[in-house]
């Protein structure tokens, strides 16, 4: 994350009434005359004066005729304070934040270097509000609990347990395919890729995350790895960012068995529901397709291992590490692959297999 520039924001600006006050004064001229001879309304000389209106630029030329003042400082004077009042009210709606900023997991996406480090409460919230890309906490409640915005964001986390954390949650993976590029997405080029992606699940190889990201990004996918945070216990995520189709994994249960199925079922949300829905999976939320998941698991579970492979499989009861390890190369499938579907199904008995599983490490 980029650094700041320190920057210098003064505590008081006065209005440049004040010191056209204290310059009139200073010629001995009043407020009338110099009205005359700037050739503005007397009611708006008093009202600058006041500090209740503002020198516009076609004022400020006047103003350098009568006064012998550049323009450009009266302008400058004007522009300085515009700013203060504005950086005000700023921190006025950052005071009316804070509340709401702390049902965050702030500390958290801190650690996980999501947000940089902030010594007071009114820093943090401003980051948090620079993070989600909004203004006010307002435009969060609208954006995530709402749904102002369907054709970006089509469900609403208000009926869920944290939409806090969820939402930071989601907003990050946004952020990482943002850094991402990818070709345009083919459904067609996508499905010709699940093949070669399958292989790279059958054999796990150390730097199976980066192959599987490069396929998907050649197919207009993009993948990527948002590690859970607290109160946000989600395995995937499926949505589109305009044209291209996000998929986010969190590979919550560190385990190869759950990475790849999560992956799969996700993959099927693309190819099977288009650009209509946002799946989050593992969360409960007022608009969750109970048959689009089901169809998605019923691809996932095709992609890893067929109800007929699986058959085949149950056939060869007592099972083996040797006869694991030969149906896994028979069907292009990880041995783990085929013990957590069947401990998954309560077909064998936990103790078996387990050291087929594999460590999902992302981080």
């Amino acid at each position: 994350m980029a650094k700041k520039r320190n920057q210098y924001f003064p505590d008081a600006v006065t209005h440049p009434g004040r010191t056209l006050t204290e310059k009139l004064e200073e010629l001995g001229m009043g407020p009338k005359e110099f009205a005359i001879r700037a050739g503005k309304p007397e009611k708006t000389i008093i009202a600058i004066l006041k500090g209740k209106s503002s020198i516009t630029p076609d004022m400020a030329v006047q103003f350098e005729n009568v006064l012998k003042i550049p323009a450009h400082f009266w302008l400058n004077r004007q522009h300085q304070y515009d700013e203060f009042v504005a950086r005000q009210e700023r921190e006025e709606l950052l005071q009316e934040s804070i509340a709401w900023a702390k049902l965050f997991p702030v500390a958290e996406m801190i650690k996980k270097q999501w947000l940089p480090q902030q010594s007071t409460i009114e820093k943090k919230t401003a980051e948090l509000l620079s993070y989600f890309g909004v203004s006010h906490h307002l435009g969060w409640e609208q954006y995530y609990l709402k749904q102002q915005l369907k054709v970006a964001f089509r469900i609403s986390l208000a009926h869920t347990k944290e939409p806090y954390a969820i939402s930071a949650w989601l907003r990050r993976g946004e952020i990482q395919a943002n850094e991402l590029y990818s070709k345009d997405y083919s459904a067609r080029n996508f499905k010709e890729a699940l093949p070669e992606i399958k292989t790279v699940m059958a054999k796990h190889p150390a730097d199976f995350f980066k192959r599987l990201q490069s396929i998907c990004l050649d197919a207009g996918v993009k993948v990527v790895h948002t590690p859970c945070l607290p109160k946000a216990p989600i395995s995937g995520s499926t949505r589109w960012l305009n044209d291209t189709p996000l998929i986010q994994l969190s590979g919550r249960y560190n385990r190869n068995d759950s990475f790849w199925f999560t992956f799969y079922h996700e993959a099927g949300h693309i190819l099977l529901h288009g650009k209509k829905d946002i799946f989050l999976e593992d969360i409960d939320y007022s608009d969750k397709d109970m048959q689009k998941e089901e169809e998605a698991n019923a691809f996932a579970a095709e992609w890893t291992l067929t109800r007929e492979q699986q058959e085949e499989i149950l056939e060869a009861i007592p099972l083996n590490a040797s006869k694991i390890r030969a149906f896994a190369k028979k069907f292009n499938t990880h041995p783990g692959i085929i013990i957590g579907r069947l401990h998954h199904e309560r077909l064998v008995e936990y103790s078996l297999g387990r050291e087929f599983f594999e460590h999902v490490n992302l981080n």
